[in-house]
């Protein structure tokens, strides 16, 4: 709910009618709303005050009572004054008149009829009240609902003061109360199996509330489910006893004997709903409701509330749309015989075949209607027209439920829709109905994997999923959640006893067979889709074969406009009517993406359908080439100097062009999964090389953190289609993206293997970036090792590759690294001297991300040479942008860094805070760098007196040295360890 309570707006004019405008909430947040505009209530004590005023009802508060509800028996020393304060600004907010001074005291007056909502909520607990005694259980149930739903979360959440808690308690309390009230009736109407769940829900929340143990073992039994319902009172038993010390009430021992003798009586609701008289014609149309219907709680708790709304209303309609055969009908029809004692005089329906070629008239649809209603073919005029003005005649006085299955869209329906109160209509449709005016939409989505493995054992049988939870979990996850999917994969297990779940899986692993397996009978997956696909326009169909080929999880528009090779307006609108259609669906403003199966769908009619066949290629090719132009476009944004992207293959599809680098990062992340997506299934065919260079392009994925998984996996990919291919280049390209995914992961020794080998394949192919880049990978890996003059050798090689290109950007990369190179060998000057050189070429090269690499590398100089406050302000400065970069991996390294000058000049508590904060963020690096930065917050620990804490960090950093290999951290940090440990 949006939190303003229910109740009728009026128009703002005099004082009068502005105070009857003024809603109130207590039943959650405590908030305030002048018609339809939220209202400021202040500060927590201000909306305290408030809080307090409303909840007397009108009746006078006096100051005392006040500071006593705000601050308790410790007021400040200025409470009247507070409370005098916050009073004058409350009045000026609600307006005069409403907030009045009296008798020393304050009130709210004036305010006009369900104002408020706990007054709303006691209005409809006193009408179900009355409604219950009456017995009309039904309207007290939808009474109760309505009274219930009005609660928001917490009561008077955030507002302090000992009267506000009091109040809190009462008010849960009463909740509960209606709730215990409500399901009761729930169970007296027979609903046990519904109530359920939310009794467990309610039971767990509130372990020692005996009533709803008592309702819950009742509606287990109801339920068949008698175990159980005895397992609820031995939990109660045994509860109350650790608990409280007592047993359980003998209304609940009673309950338990009873279920114990399977006493007939509990079978049955102690009060069953009386039938309503007979209507002279009451049409019972409703399809049967599957019995094994699962889970859609929430969505059928809401339809259940609109078609309640039913009375007092014009008319209510709800319109639900989703793909074909993600279950609209079987929810409608639930849902439909759920709310039939709200509809005495009758429901109607009818399949209006709307995703057929031949959609029903409603004029046919009419003439049976009304037929059913009980008028004469002789009495039923021709035209459309008259036709629907009759049907709404003859409803006029009646409660009527109407279910319109299968609609084709808006048009069809409206001529069918009831116009009086008391009716309701309940439309499905693979189309949003935005076009039925203040129709309550819903979109169904598929199930919830816990929702699809329910639905799947209940056909299958609880025996045979239980040895093989996984494989049915592979099973279902392969329907792609799809309520039909599911059915129609479950009922062939069940109808053959031979088969095992891994057998049914293992057919539906296979995605080429995956359609064709999914039918049963008159069921099948690729029919239903078939429904759809066969209304589209031709441009629509066109549409919806080409991006079913990507792999991604969804596609941006602009990446949609490439595929199709069309403008991106006319792909939009292309785009938002396949949505309308529910054939695709609306990731987020801008995205769209495909349901799994419907996806193979739409590459299964691409492959039957596309013409020439050879546009899939063209599609795919155009797509890449949008991926590639766009990423070389960022990668220059953020690397201004590196030429890399003079020397990539050529594209024939233009990509997006940014002008300043947040867009362009934001670009990358935002298409990360789709872009590596791409990548990997570009490997192995024509467009090899394009991809290996977008993989390139895209390196700063695998500094971010959040992709590098992805990334490596779609790396490895391309070197064994490039080894695959015979292409020398492009494998020592591939492998050079391979060993920088492996370098920020900390891998070591497969770091040395691919970069060498890099190196060999970009040398053997003249390719001279790519030996440079190895080259400078390589150096990396021995500074790690400490081998510093063979670093320096390979950092010398790179250096000298780069300046051949003209690539000044890597060169200052490489010659800070040199700096590191002569600072394990001891030369301080000198590598504070090429540091600085390093630092002075990104700041000439304009790009803060680069610059902030030539800070950190400067502040290690720094630290090295005992300049340990110039160190600390290059560090600072580094972290500043990696943090505006969103570099989470180097802001964890910064901080290592930062801890490690602390910690050298006797500052352990500023040095452990410095790596506490490089594990949250992770490091470039992987374990080798967690295991350092563990090393040294156990030092600082140390220094910190805490001994213990700082073993504990000391061991499992032995344990990732030894897991990786690291031999010599290792044993500094055996050294560290006690005797004891260390052996």
């Amino acid at each position: 709910m949006d939190g303003v309570p229910r109740v009728e707006s009026l128009e703002q004019g005099c004082p009068e009618e502005s105070a009857a405008s003024l809603r109130f909430s207590l039943l959650g947040p405590v908030r305030a709303w002048q018609g339809a505009e939220s209202l400021p209530t202040g500060s927590p004590q201000q909306r305290a005050l408030l809080a307090a005023l409303l909840l007397r009802e009108g009746r006078t508060a006096t100051a005392s009572e006040l500071i006593d509800a705000l601050w308790g028996e410790e007021p400040p020393s200025q409470a009247l004054a507070a409370v005098r304060t916050y009073a004058s600004r409350l009045r000026k907010v609600l307006g005069s008149g409403v907030l009045v001074s009296e008798s020393g005291g304050y009130a709210i007056r004036s305010l006009g009829e369900g104002a408020l909502d706990l007054a709303l909520a006691q209005e409809l607990a006193a009408d179900a009240e009355k409604a219950r005694t009456a017995g009309d259980l039904c309207h007290a149930r939808t009474l109760l609902n309505k009274a219930l739903s009005l609660w928001d979360g917490e009561v008077l959440a955030g507002v302090p003061g000992p009267y506000a808690d009091t109040q809190r308690t009462r008010l849960e309390e009463w909740r509960l109360q209606l709730a215990e009230t409500r399901l009761d009736m729930d169970l007296e109407q027979g609903c046990h199996a519904e109530a359920v769940s939310e009794l467990t829900a309610l039971t767990a929340a509130h372990p020692l509330r005996e009533r709803l143990r008592e309702l819950l073992m009742l509606a287990l039994y109801r339920s068949g489910r008698q175990a159980e319902a005895l397992a609820v009172y031995a939990d109660t038993r045994r509860l109350l006893a650790d608990e409280l010390g007592v047993d359980p009430r003998p209304d609940l021992k009673d309950l338990q004997q009873r279920i114990l003798q399977a006493d007939p009586a509990l079978a049955e609701p102690s009060a069953p709903v009386e039938e309503p008289a007979a209507a002279p014609v009451k049409p019972a149309q409703l399809p049967a409701t599957v019995p094994d219907f699962t889970g859609r709680a929430s969505f059928v708790s809401e339809l259940g509330e609109v078609l309640a709304s039913a009375e007092g209303r014009v008319m209510a309609v709800s319109a639900v749309a989703g793909i074909g055969g993600v279950g609209k009908t079987t929810l409608a029809v639930h849902v439909a015989h759920q709310a039939r004692s709200a509809f005495p005089d009758g429901q109607l329906y009818v399949d209006l075949q709307g995703a057929g070629a031949r959609a029903a008239e409603p004029e046919t649809v009419l003439g049976a209607f009304l037929r059913a209603l009980g008028t004469a073919d002789s009495a039923i005029p021709d035209s459309l027209e008259e036709r629907a003005a009759l049907f709404r005649s003859v409803l006029d006085g009646r409660r009527v439920l109407v279910l319109l299955d299968n609609a084709r869209d808006a048009a069809q329906v409206r001529p069918l829709l009831p116009g009086t109160e008391g009716c309701a209509a309940l439309v499905t449709s693979r189309v949003r109905m935005v076009g039925l005016a203040g129709a309550h939409l819903v979109d169904l989505d598929v199930m919830s994997p816990e929702e699809a493995l329910l639905l799947f054992t209940k056909i299958v049988g609880e025996e045979r999923v239980a040895s093989e939870r996984e494989a049915a979990l592979d099973v279902v996850a392969a329907c792609g959640f799809l309520p039909l999917a599911i059915r129609i994969a479950a009922s062939r297990l069940a109808a053959r006893r031979t088969w095992t779940v891994s057998v049914l899986a293992a057919k539906l692993g296979d995605e080429r067979r995956r359609l064709d397996e999914l039918q049963a009978g008159d069921l099948a997956v690729k029919a239903t889709f078939e429904l759809g696909y066969g209304q589209l326009e031709p441009a629509q169909a066109r549409a919806f074969r080409l991006l079913g080929l990507a792999d991604g999880p969804d596609i941006s528009l602009a990446a949609a406009a490439a595929v199709l090779d069309l403008p991106a307006e006319e792909t939009e609108d292309l785009l938002e009517s396949l949505v309308d259609t529910s054939l695709l669906e609306s990731a987020a403003p801008g995205r769209y993406r495909y349901h799994d199966l419907v996806r193979l769908y739409a590459r299964a009619c691409a492959e039957r359908d596309e013409q020439p066949p050879s546009e899939q290629e063209a599609a795919m090719s155009r797509l890449l080439d949008f991926y590639l132009a766009t990423a070389a476009g960022v990668y220059a944004i953020e690397r201004p100097g590196d030429r890399l992207v003079d020397h990539l293959e050529p594209t024939e599809y233009a990509g997006l062009r940014f002008t300043e680098g947040a867009a362009a990062l934001d670009w990358l992340y935002t298409e990360a999964a789709s872009l590596l997506a791409c990548v990997h299934q570009s490997a192995g065919t024509d467009r090899l090389r394009r991809a290996v260079d977008l993989l390139w392009m895209a390196k700063d994925l695998t500094e971010s953190g959040a992709n590098s998984h992805q990334y490596e996996t779609t790396a490895r990919a391309a070197c064994e289609a490039t080894r695959a291919a015979g292409d020398v280049r492009a494998e020592g390209r591939a492998r050079t993206t391979l060993s920088q995914v492996l370098l920020v992961s900390g891998r070591i020794e497969q770091v040395a293997e691919q970069a060498e080998l890099a190196m060999e394949l970009a040398a053997s192919a003249g390719d001279i970036t790519a030996r440079s880049w190895a080259a400078n990978d390589r150096g990396n890996i021995f500074l790690r090792q400490k081998r510093y003059v063979d670093a320096k050798t390979l950092f010398d090689q790179s250096i000298e590759g780069y300046r051949a290109v003209g690539n000044r950007l890597n060169e200052a990369v490489a010659l800070a690294n040199l700096s590191r190179a002569h600072l394990g060998m001891g030369n301080v000057a000198k590598a504070v001297e090429l540091a600085q050189q390093a630092l002075a070429a990104h700041a000439e090269l304009g790009k803060p991300m680069r610059k902030a690499n030539g800070h950190y590398n400067l502040g290690m100089a720094l630290a090295g040479a005992g300049r340990h406050a110039e160190a600390l302000s290059e560090f600072s400065d580094a972290l500043s942008i990696f943090t505006d970069h969103r570099q989470r991996l180097w802001q964890g390294n910064t901080h290592f860094r930062i801890a490690e000058v602390h910690l050298a000049v006797r500052r352990p508590a500023r040095a452990a805070q410095g790596a506490e904060q490089a594990l949250a963020l992770g490091c470039v690096g992987g374990d080798w760098m967690r295991g350092n930065v563990l090393t040294l917050l156990g030092r600082a620990l140390s220094a910190l007196g805490q001994a213990d804490r700082a073993q504990a960090c000391w061991r499992e950093a032995l344990s990732l040295y030894e897991v990786n290999g690291v031999a010599e951290e290792a044993d500094e940090v055996r050294a560290l360890l006690s005797p004891a440990t260390a052996a």
